[in-house]
């Protein structure tokens, strides 16, 4: 059965996240039924990462076999104009049969937005957070480094029974953009509100809520009440997935 790869962006703002919810508009739900809609027949998608609700994705990946040779230019075509414009299919392509969206990527890339105008700008409120303040960058950019390497996140995480919070953070740094501050990291998967919780912590350091040398013991804590703020979700972008 060939195996399709889908690259895709959204915007989050009228969606219950990623993955399918019964009653519910999701991204999947709608991605599964347009290409149930073009393709004559259910199929069955996997993801690269499941975005929470109202968070975007700029570089999304979906994988997915179908029983015969398709018309891939045609496909895209169909997808686009059902989903767009919130969803945009980007690119389609025939991958390896091995290939699976969620398995097979080796990290994901995140960007959170921050701004701290005086006002915030209308015309990007939604893929943005304005917290209208301004943060010590320097304060931020030392928390951001703790970060990095290999830790139990469980202090940023929202913990299921039986699974690990252990992950590997591979970039976790600030960048300045005038009146906006971008959080990046890259890390090989991540948990439940890891990202949002990461930023959080960053935010409560910058406006001096939270010492810059407590992060590491927050860290090493585990202990979710530690962290007291999570972003919100539509400042927060999945940019792309390595494979």
């Amino acid at each position: 059965m060939p195996t399709i790869r889908l690259d895709l962006g959204y915007d989050g703002s009228g969606f219950r996240g990623y993955a399918f919810q019964e009653g519910l508009r999701t991204v999947q739900g709608d991605l599964d039924m347009a290409l149930q809609t073009v393709l004559g027949m259910p199929v069955e998608t996997a993801v690269a990462g499941r975005t929470d609700a109202g968070v975007h994705a700029r570089g999304q990946v979906v994988s997915l076999q179908v029983d015969e040779k398709v018309d891939l230019e045609r496909l895209g075509r169909s997808l686009n104009g059902l989903l767009g414009p919130e969803i945009a299919v980007t690119s389609i392509t025939l991958a390896d049969d091995a290939f699976h969206a969620r398995f097979s990527a080796r990290w994901r890339r995140y960007r959170y937005t921050l701004s701290t105008g005086i006002a915030p700008d209308p015309l990007a409120r939604g893929f943005e957070w304005h917290v209208g303040s301004r943060l010590d960058l320097d304060a931020i950019e030392d928390a951001a480094a703790e970060f990095a390497g290999e830790h139990d996140f469980s202090a940023f995480c929202r913990s299921v029974e039986g699974r690990s919070n252990v992950r590997r953070v591979d970039e976790s740094r600030w960048e300045a953009d005038g009146d906006r501050l971008h959080f990046w990291i890259r890390a090989n998967a991540f948990c439940h509100q890891m990202v949002r919780s990461l930023v959080g912590l960053c935010y409560d350091v910058g406006r001096g809520f939270t010492p810059p040398g407590s992060v590491r013991e927050i860290i090493e804590a585990a202990d979710r009440s530690r962290v007291a703020t999570v972003a919100p979700p539509h400042g927060l972008t999945l940019w792309e997935v390595g494979y």
